[in-house]
């Protein structure tokens, strides 16, 4: 009975060898791959999207190399089931697989959520831009760290045009973005509506004749400067304990101007 011995083994492992210049990487992975998930929904649903991922880690002054396959090795254990309680242990794995001390992980993804018009009540589909990273560092504490993300298209009516006419007012839709650190799980919806409830109106993908009424008039009723929009976000930010930083930013892309409108609120000038 004649044995064998695995050709993997049998070849050269020029990444692990040994570098004589001994020199540290911060970072070193994978950029810019686009790759199939499933994240997990509010109602508990793991939905498909398509992701543009990133994956790093650190590596020692002594080692040439790192080993490219494992992240997508890894990647594809966790990428059926993704969340922000998720994102850590693909971090964690990471630096188990590559004997690495720092692991990264960023992903961006669009997101639909399923909306119903405020009058007739006909759904239709809303996109989202997503975002999720984690970071695990061995030598830290807490070693992990996990990031959310969404940018949420709304509507804003400015105040200033409103007070001032005679009727009528200037709107435009907008663009809120929120990222934020989390010490506790958190749903992407959650996110988004946070985002949108701090609009003067929510966008919507179907609307009848009735429905464009009441988002007509509520925005009328809500006018709220791009100042206001970041600032209102922020408030509902700074009440929600699972949330220990954040960077809100909203943009007006203005309908009576030839420029946009751009607001930031950043919590605390060091991200975790």
């Amino acid at each position: 009975m004649s044995t064998s011995t695995p050709l993997s083994e049998t070849l050269p492992d020029l990444q692990g060898s040994d570098d004589h210049r001994r020199i540290p990487i911060n970072k070193v992975g994978i950029t810019d791959l686009k790759l199939p998930i499933r994240f997990k929904a509010a109602d508990g649903q793991y939905m498909p999207a398509e992701a543009m991922v990133s994956m790093l880690v650190s590596l020692p002054p002594e080692r040439k190399g790192t080993h490219m396959s494992r992240f997508l090795e890894v990647f594809a254990e966790f990428s059926e089931t993704l969340c922000p309680d998720s994102i850590g242990k693909l971090c964690e794995t990471l630096c188990q697989r590559l004997d690495a001390e720092q692991a990264w992980v960023d992903l961006e993804f669009t997101w639909f959520m399923k909306k119903k018009a405020p009058a007739t009540e006909m759904e239709g589909w809303v996109d989202f831009t997503a975002r999720l990273s984690g970071a695990h560092d061995r030598s830290a504490d807490p070693s992990q760290r996990t990031a959310m993300g969404v940018s949420a298209p709304a509507t804003s009516l400015c105040p200033c045009s409103r007070e001032i006419s005679a009727y009528g007012a200037h709107n435009q839709r907008c663009e809120i973005t929120a990222d934020v650190c989390l010490t506790d799980s958190m749903h992407l919806e959650e996110l988004i509506r946070i985002l949108e409830e701090s609009a003067s109106c929510e966008i919507y993908s179907v609307l009848k004749r009735p429905d464009e009424k009441v988002v007509t008039e509520v925005a009328y009723e809500n006018p709220k400067f791009v100042e206001d929009i970041v600032r209102d976000v922020a408030c509902r930010l700074n009440d929600e304990s699972r949330v220990n930083w954040y960077r809100v930013t909203s943009k007006n892309f203005e309908s009576i101007h030839n420029h946009n409108a751009f607001a930031e609120i950043i919590k605390d000038d060091t991200r975790p």
